[in-house]
């Protein structure tokens, strides 16, 4: 620094910006012509050296440089054609001599001539500034700061490589979009560190006002069983504005400080832990989760082991042992690939030695540390733990224990061995404190996956373990929980017998998850087959199964302890092979899928009916062709919402999978589950698919009997000539005896126009069908009495019997088991 120059760098470096010394506007400027004489004189050449225009202008430069030649120097501005950088000693007006930093360009002429541009500022000016670059220049490259610049759409313009190495961001992307990050650990990362610097960037630029924040980044996820160590840092985001205070964009500064505060270090990693642990109800994870937090901040290596009775509820690995292990292993993990300490594996037993650590912190449930040595006693009794850890070198060893509620639920156990630090009181508080929270997290995993298996059970043991077998359709099914965590929900199924070979194909859902859905679910799934066996239309059936509904919301909101609303949604269909036509009713259910072996696959349009616990809203019922061989699905909402929530997707990839319904109805089932199902689905589903089969016009019989007492012999004779066609003569006693007690009673008791039909399928069904509403009564006769033992009679030598009402009246039938069944078709 030359001497003079009014203040050293500690001084330059803490006065405000020095602005630019060269700055014509402000700073000294002169032109000088080809012969050396001044033609041009600026106010601040006056104000720098005193001398007026008007003493200066024609007048040789060279007069005015102190010890110099005026020839000499014109001669040396000649000579100058691509400009000088220098420093010279000028006299001022008032007699003393001023050193100048002076910069000279030449100003070429259209004749080949040339002038010069002069322009000067004091030297203790530029030296000030250089030395403001200097800094300026230093914080931005060479310092440990990471700086960026962002404008004001936050698009970085400009960042040092100090802040791409701590934040792990590319330059180009500071910070990156939400979606331009790759899919991987690394790729969130960078998305969230992206969202934190946009959120801070864009409320500087909002308020105006600057910003500091202190945040520990959790440990990055890398290869498995290795972690990098979590960082701490001091953020800072300020405007940057030009001279008139306007704002130019952010300067977005960040600092590691990492291990600065070893207390500080300490809080932030509870603070991390608290969002790292527990984010599930999955057991598994949970101390997945604590291993990651331990591993690598606290411990070089981290061993997980539970009781048996915490994992009760969790399938044991195949030939494990049922009894004498208190302790499995639940999980581990280590700062080295290999786990080279590694003796047991995850879910098999744990067996330490009586005397060793984990055997004393489980019987006491207070932690034990000690140092690791080859004198250490209770390792002598285990070999082979004793020698992978003096082979790795391990010299510290903590195990604390896993409690939760004052139940000791297991042990961790730390190891060090690249850390040179013992593990010291400090330590073992940190530890205590994160085991601690684990343990709460571990006990609210257990105790969910108990709920979780108790409500599956329960759910399960209500659904029908095997659909009954019926000539009408073929039938296939599934049933997929959902995952853990979403909690068993209220789907159900079932394929229920009607009368005149019909059948009812039901799914439904109960709104909710857990034990109140299951058992909700049980008691709907009841009434409904109850109502079924009642012959009612379908959207009558959904009309009472809604008032059982809103007695059971009004039961749950009266108790204290269940839920206060219950909800269903259900789809009831009725196939009759004989009409070849299917009448569906549905409440706030989704539409049945059919595939017809020659059109596309179809969604009938089934009035949509309000959700089941409403009341008080009506139902209506659509009837719908089928042709034999078509396959009829139907299916809980679960289904075509596993698609991203996508119905409309989930519909097309339904349609995709009964493309074909000539295929087995398993393989069928299996594409569906394939291609509609993630792995983990989110919600219950439930399906049903049925493919239809038809009876035949030979198998069926039907007169029109006239209302008169003598008709009933006539129709005898006609049932006796069917039931010869059929080989069924054996049977003509029976069914002499059920037809003429149903015709007498419609004869005597109804209006006509009545009508007689025999059905021969797996049972031989006869059929009464009158006008009248009225509902036959099953009563036991006096021994006096001369009539009233028509249905009595029919109960007796009938398997089961029944009357359905229908829009004309109604049906009383009856059906008989044949021996050995009857062909199909």
């Amino acid at each position: 620094m030359d001497e003079g120059d009014g203040m050293g760098v500690s001084g330059a470096a803490s006065r405000a910006d020095p602005g630019d010394p060269f700055d014509i506007t402000t700073t000294a400027v002169a032109i000088i012509d080809a012969e050396g004489l001044v033609v041009h004189w600026s106010r601040g050449a006056q104000n720098l050296l005193g001398h007026r225009a008007d003493d200066v202008l024609g007048r040789p430069v060279g007069s005015l440089w102190v010890g110099r030649d005026p020839a000499a120097l014109a001669s040396r501005l000649r000579r100058i054609d691509r400009g000088w950088d220098g420093v010279v000693s000028v006299r001022h007006r008032a007699g003393h001599t001023i050193r100048l930093a002076v910069r000279v360009c030449p100003l070429f002429g259209a004749d080949g001539g040339h002038d010069w541009l002069v322009v000067a500022c004091d030297v203790a000016a530029r030296r000030r500034r250089e030395v403001y670059d200097g800094v300026a220049r230093g914080l931005l490259r060479e310092s440990p700061i990471g700086i960026a610049v962002l404008d004001t759409q936050l698009r970085c313009r400009w960042v040092n490589s100090e802040l791409t190495a701590l934040e792990g961001l590319p330059a180009a992307t500071v910070p990156p979009a939400e979606d331009g990050a790759d899919g991987d650990a690394a790729g969130a990362e960078v998305r969230r560190t992206a969202s934190v610097v946009s959120r801070h960037a864009r409320q500087v630029l909002i308020s105006g006002q600057s910003q500091v924040t202190l945040e520990h980044v959790p440990p990055r996820h890398g290869a498995p069983g290795r972690r990098s160590r979590g960082h701490s840092r001091l953020r800072s985001f300020f405007p940057l504005r030009d001279g008139a205070g306007r704002t130019l964009g952010i300067c977005y500064a960040v600092l590691d400080v990492t291990g600065q505060d070893p207390a500080r270090e300490r809080l932030a990693l509870l603070n991390a832990a608290s969002e790292h642990i527990g984010t599930t109800l999955d057991l598994d994870r949970t101390v997945q989760e604590l291993a990651e937090v331990l591993v690598p901040q606290v411990a070089d290596f981290v061993a997980i082991d539970l009781l048996d009775a915490v994992q009760v509820m969790k399938a044991r690995p195949a030939g494990a042992p049922h009894g004498g292990a208190t302790l499995r292993r639940a999980a581990h993990l280590s700062i080295q690939e290999d786990q080279p300490e590694v003796i047991v594996g995850v879910g098999e037993p744990t067996r330490y030695p009586a005397r060793s650590p984990q055997r004393r912190c489980l019987a006491t449930g207070r932690p034990h540390g000690e140092p690791v040595g080859p004198s250490t006693p209770w390792l002598a009794s285990d070999p082979q733990r004793w020698q992978k850890m003096i082979k790795l070198g391990v010299h510290s060893h903590l195990v604390v224990p896993l409690r939760a509620r004052g139940i000791t639920m297991g042990v961790v156990t730390l190891l060090r061995w690249k850390n040179p630090d013992p593990f010291d009181d400090d330590d073992l508080l940190l530890v205590e404190e994160l085991v601690a929270r684990a343990a709460v997290c571990v006990d609210n995993a257990r105790r969910f996956d108990r709920e979780h298996q108790a409500a599956l059970t329960l759910q399960t043991s209500l659904l029908p373990p095997r659909l009954p077998q019926h000539s009408a359709v073929e039938v296939a099914h599934r049933y997929l929980p959902a995952d853990a965590e979403a909690g068993v929900g209220g789907d159900w199924f079932d394929v229920i017998p009607l009368s005149g070979a019909r059948v009812a194909l039901v799914v439904g859902d109960v709104v909710g998850h857990g034990l109140h859905a299951a058992a909700s679910m049980g008691r709907v799934r009841a009434a409904v087959q109850t109502l079924a066996d009642l012959d009612l239309p379908p959207d009558e059936l959904l009309a009472h199964v809604d008032d059982l509904v809103v007695r059971l919301s009004d039961e749950a909101e009266a108790s204290a302890e269940g839920p206060t609303v219950v909800g269903a949604t259900c789809v009831y269909a009725v196939y009759d092979p004989i009409a070849r036509k299917i009448v569906v009713a549905r409440a706030g259910h989704p539409s049945p899928a059919i595939a017809h072996l020659t059109e596309p696959v179809e969604f009938p349009d089934v009035p949509a009916g309000p959700p089941l616990g409403l009341g008080g809203l009506p139902f209506e019922s659509a009837e719908i062709a089928v042709e034999e061989g078509s396959v009829i699905a139907l299916y809980t909402d679960g289904l075509i919402e596993a698609s991203d929530r996508d119905v409309d997707v989930g519909m097309e990839r339904l349609c995709f999978t009964l493309a074909h319904p000539d295929r087995p109805l398993e393989e069928i089932c299996d594409i569906m589950v394939r291609t509609l199902l993630p792995d983990r689905p989110r919600d219950d589903v439930a399906f049903l698919i049925a493919r239809t089969h038809v009876l035949s016009s030979d198998r069926v019989a039907s007169w029109e009997v006239p209302a008169d007492p003598s008709a009933v012999h006539v129709a005898r004779d006609d049932v006796n000539e069917q039931l010869s066609r059929w080989g069924l003569d054996e049977a003509a006693f029976t069914t002499e005896l059920i037809v003429s007690e149903l015709l007498t009673n419609a004869i005597r008791h109804a209006c006509g126009p009545i009508h007689l039909r025999l059905i021969l399928e797996t049972a031989l069904i006869c059929e009464v069908s009158d006008a009248s509403n009225t509902s036959p009564r099953l009563r036991r006769a006096l021994g006096t009495d001369e009539g009233g033992r028509g249905l009595f009679l029919v109960a007796q030598v009938a398997q089961r019997w029944g009357t359905r009402y229908t829009s004309s009246g109604k049906t009383i039938w009856a059906e008989q088991q044949l021996g050995g069944g009857a062909e199909w078709r």
